[in-house]
C-alpha cells in the first residue's frame, strides 16, 4: 500500500471514530438526563448503553491510531493486531453493560418501580433511532472500505443499539397507552439480552484474529485461483496457510517449479504472482517458498524443457 494511500485510509478511520464519539455523548446526556427525570429503567439502561458505545468508540480510536503504526525492531510485523485486540475488548464492555442493566431490571421488578411520564422517554429514544442509523451506517461503509475491524466493531455495536432503542421505544409506548409498567424492565431485560448476543459475535471475530484463524473460504478461493491461473508458469503449489492482523492480511505457500529454473526466473515468478495477490488485496504480506520439482511430469502443465524444448531457466512470465 502506498504512503499516500495509508495516510488517506487512517484518517477516514480515526474521523469516523472521532464521529461516533462524539454522537455518543450527545445521546449519553440525553437518555441520562430523560431516564432520571421520567424513572424508566429502560431508558437509564439505553444511557448504560451508550455510555458502553462512548468507551468503545474510544477504543477503537486508540486502536486504529496504534495500529497504523509502522513496523519496526520490536514488531517486526507490524501492530495490526492492536484492532482486534481493541475489538475484543469492546466486545467484553458490551457483556459487562447487559449484565448491569440486567441486575437493574431485576431490581425494579422486584420492588415494582414504574416510570412517571413516558412522552419524554419516546422523544429522547426516536432520536437516538436516528442519530445511531445514520453514524453506524457511516462507521460500517468506512470500515468496509477500509477493512478496519476496530471501526466495524464500532459501527456493529451502534447497530445493536438501534435494535434496542426500538424496542425500547416501542416498549415505552406500549407502557404509555396501557399503563401497565412491568413492561418497563422487561424490555430492559431483552434489551440486555440483545447486547449480549451482540457482544458474543464480536468476540468471536476478534479473538479468531488474535489467534491466527485462517482467512474466509472465498478469500482463499480467490488467492488459489489466481495460482491456478499460472499452472503453465508452475508445477503445483501447497500448504497455503493465511491469516489477518487487523486489516493486513498476512499469505504464505509453497509452490514447486521446472527444476532447471534460475534463481532469476523464479523470483520473478514470484514478484508476478505476489503482484496479483497485492492487486486483489492491498496491503497483503505474501511469503513464497520456492521449491524444485522432483517428481514425474507425465501430467505436468509447466513449460518446462522437457515439454516444450526451451533453454533451462527459461519460464516465460506472461
Amino acid at each position: 500500500m502506498g504512503l499516500s494511500r495509508v495516510f488517506v485510509a487512517l484518517n477516514s478511520k480515526t474521523n469516523a471514530a472521532l464521529v461516533s464519539v462524539f454522537s455518543n455523548l450527545l445521546l449519553i446526556v440525553l437518555k441520562l438526563a430523560v431516564g432520571i427525570a421520567i424513572g424508566s429503567v429502560s431508558v437509564i439502561s439505553e444511557a448504560a448503553h451508550s455510555g458502553l458505545d462512548l468507551l468503545a468508540a474510544l477504543i477503537a480510536f486508540w486502536a486504529i491510531r496504534m495500529a497504523a503504526r509502522p513496523a519496526d525492531s520490536d514488531h517486526p510485523y507490524g501492530h495490526g493486531k492492536i484492532e482486534n485486540l481493541g475489538s475484543s475488548v469492546e466486545a467484553i464492555l458490551i457483556v459487562v453493560a447487559a449484565v448491569g442493566i440486567t441486575y437493574e431490571a431485576v431490581r425494579r421488578l422486584i420492588e415494582g418501580a414504574r416510570p412517571v411520564s413516558v412522552d419524554l422517554g419516546v422523544g429522547v429514544m426516536a432520536v437516538s433511532i436516528v442519530v445511531n442509523l445514520f453514524v453506524s451506517r457511516y462507521l460500517l461503509r468506512v470500515a468496509r472500505r477500509t477493512e478496519s475491524i476496530a471501526l466495524e466493531g464500532d459501527a456493529r455495536h451502534l447497530t445493536a443499539d438501534v435494535l434496542t432503542s426500538v424496542g425500547v421505544l416501542i416498549g415505552l409506548i406500549v407502557v404509555g397507552i396501557t399503563k401497565n409498567y412491568i413492561l418497563d424492565p422487561l424490555v430492559a431485560l431483552a434489551v440486555a439480552a440483545l447486547i449480549v448476543h451482540t457482544g458474543w459475535k464480536m468476540l468471536r471475530k476478534s479473538m479468531g484474529d488474535l489467534v491466527d484463524g485462517k482467512l474466509p473460504d472465498e478469500e482463499e478461493a480467490l488467492i488459489r485461483q489466481i495460482f491456478d491461473d499460472h499452472r503453465k508458469q508452475l508445477v503445483e503449489f501447497h500448504s497455503l496457510r493465511t491469516r489477518r492482523s487487523g486489516g493486513q492480511r498476512h499469505i504464505d505457500l509453497h509452490m514447486v517449479v521446472n527444476r532447471d529454473a534460475t534463481v532469476q526466473a523464479a523470483h520473478a515468478l514470484c514478484d508476478d504472482l505476489e503482484g496479483h495477490i497485492q492487486a486483489r488485496f492491498p496491503d497483503a504480506s505474501v511469503t513464497l517458498h520456492v521449491e524444485p520439482c522432483e517428481g514425474p511430469c507425465q501430467s505436468c502443465e509447466t513449460l518446462c524443457p522437457e515439454h516444450q524444448g526451451k533453454q533451462p531457466g527459461d519460464i516465460p512470465l506472461a
